[in-house]
């Protein structure tokens, strides 16, 4: 049988390098093409890309954080394409005010020191223990200054134009997988807990030892799961 292709959505400054453990990982198990998410400012804009980009026929989908949006949208655009859902660190939840009026304040900040921005959201994205990672804090900061300033800014404004996806859940009939770290401050377990709950059969995985970063902090647990999941999917 072949292998089902699949996309991999990154989040907010991050590239391919998130998913990189995976595409190896994954390498006998599915073709992965990790999608492109910093052309766009919406994220209807960035799943139509994506899909755009993939071979004909069935795929699956995994997205984290931001790349969940994508993931949700994309599932909603090509519903009949998308085989398996796969969603990380994420949530299915509009732009709280608060949350936007945040996005807004560091963008601005970006504009002149975009430095600090990724400095304040290290600590967000890892848990403590990760944050003394050298090698993990390099690969973190590398990607944030690959995708950069503009793109972050317009990645922020697809975030915060993001609409409400739990509408949407109920009707979501593929294969799901629901995943997050259990110190993940910036989509709570109980998020996810939310997600899995409206999506019907979806497997809901916490990830001890564990903040937003799930394939990077956790590879080999994330890679397992993806795994496991697939193996549905191919069934």
């Amino acid at each position: 049988m072949s292998k089902p292709n699949l996309m991999l959505v990154p989040g907010l400054l991050c590239d391919h390098r998130l998913w990189q453990a995976q595409v190896e990982g994954l390498r006998h198990t599915a073709e992965c093409k990790v999608a492109d998410v910093a052309g766009a400012d919406s994220i209807a804009a960035l799943a139509t890309a994506a899909i755009a980009r993939m071979p004909p026929g069935p795929f699956a989908v995994a997205g984290l954080s931001m790349g969940g949006y994508v993931a949700l949208e994309v599932q909603r655009q090509a519903a009949a394409r998308v085989v398996g859902l796969a969603l990380l660190d994420t949530n299915a939840r509009p732009d709280p005010e608060q949350a936007t009026e945040d996005r807004r304040r560091m963008m601005k900040m970006a504009e002149t020191d975009f430095e600090r921005v990724v400095n304040a959201l290290l600590p967000k994205l890892l848990l403590p223990a990760h944050m003394r990672n050298a090698a993990l804090v390099a690969g973190v900061k590398a990607m944030a200054a690959s995708v950069g300033k503009d793109a972050y800014r317009r990645q922020q404004e697809a975030i915060i134009g993001r609409i409400d996806s739990r509408p949407h859940l109920a009707k979501i009939r593929c294969p799901t997988l629901v995943l997050c770290g259990r110190e993940d401050i910036l989509t709570p377990v109980a998020q996810h807990q939310e997600m899995a709950n409206a999506i019907a059969g979806s497997r809901l995985v916490v990830a001890d030892q564990c903040g937003h970063l799930s394939p990077l902090e956790q590879p080999q647990l994330v890679t397992m799961n993806l795994v496991h999941w697939l193996s549905g999917i191919r069934g």
